[in-house]
């Protein structure tokens, strides 16, 4: 806000926080809340409120993606079941869990099977106590805490759940984006990185034109090659062609070791031999 010529006390930050938080999370409840999984990995952590502790439930996916969370002042089996049926409630047929991970805390067993009981949770539903696959909740504890820091407590524990509210959606939505990893296009890249043998990669370095063996650019190190390649790069269209492969990389000032093989993988969209491959024939 200070950029743009506004003036605004903390006390006015905090207000908005307040009041706006608890209203995105709920609107915004249909699009944050997506599992991507029915492996669902369920924990507590601690907040510090006014001094004391209390327990901050959540519940994620096997991709990290957040289902759901609650702020209880106890850890109790109550807590337990109210967190629960908190994070079913709403969900489809498809998203409904049929794997619930725990660690050993005794609560969570009576909790579920009180659920199952009044027909909250589904018959089928498996619940499992394997500490270390909750290893993908705790890493995402310790994230939601770098944000949590700064805060330096809470008062209240109605202030401190708005206030988590708001930290749990932003994130929820930050982590429903595509990233470089499950985008349609590098997936389609790797599947057809995949259809090359790994034994056929060429190691090419970068040398000028003009310039000699000998002097500074002799010891720069050979630069290998991406191991993602796209389909419809031309370098990968003759990778069985050596004389056409051979007059693109003299084009753009490239060259290849001759003790290996001709074939080339290249880095999506940054391929250096794609102009010159482009401009000769096929």
């Amino acid at each position: 806000m200070g950029e743009r010529g506004v003036s605004l006390d903390h006390s006015t930050i905090y207000r908005w926080v307040q009041s706006y938080a608890p209203e995105i999370e709920r609107r915004l409840r249909w699009q944050w809340r997506q599992p991507r999984s029915t492996s669902w990995r369920v924990d507590e952590t601690y907040i510090k409120v006014r001094g004391k502790w209390a327990y901050l439930y959540r519940a994620v996916d096997k991709f990290g993606s957040t289902i759901d969370f609650y702020l209880s002042p106890t850890r109790s089996t109550a807590a337990a079941k109210r967190f629960l049926g908190k994070t079913l409630k709403g969900l489809k047929h498809g998203e409904l869990p049929h794997v619930i991970n725990t660690d050993k805390a005794p609560t969570y067993p009576a909790a579920l099977a009180e659920l199952k009981k009044q027909g909250a949770c589904p018959e089928d539903t498996v619940h499992r106590q394997a500490k270390y696959l909750n290893n993908v909740v705790e890493a995402d504890h310790g994230k939601l805490k770098l944000l949590i820091r700064p805060v330096r407590g809470f008062k209240t524990l109605k202030t401190a759940y708005a206030t988590i509210k708001g930290f749990e959606v932003m994130r929820a939505l930050r982590k429903a984006k595509p990233g470089p990893s499950t985008s349609p296009a590098t997936s389609a890249a790797r599947r057809a990185s995949s259809s090359v043998p790994s034994g056929s990669a060429a190691v090419l370095s970068r040398r000028p034109s003009g310039s000699s063996a000998s002097g500074s650019n002799s010891k720069q190190p050979d630069r290998a090659a991406s191991s993602i390649a796209a389909s419809a790069c031309p370098c990968r269209q003759i990778a069985t062609e050596p004389s056409r492969l051979r007059q693109a990389v003299q084009r753009t000032n490239w060259r290849v070791p001759q003790s290996h093989p001709v074939s080339v993988r290249c880095h999506r969209a940054r391929c250096l031999l794609a102009p010159a491959l482009q401009a000769q024939p096929p």
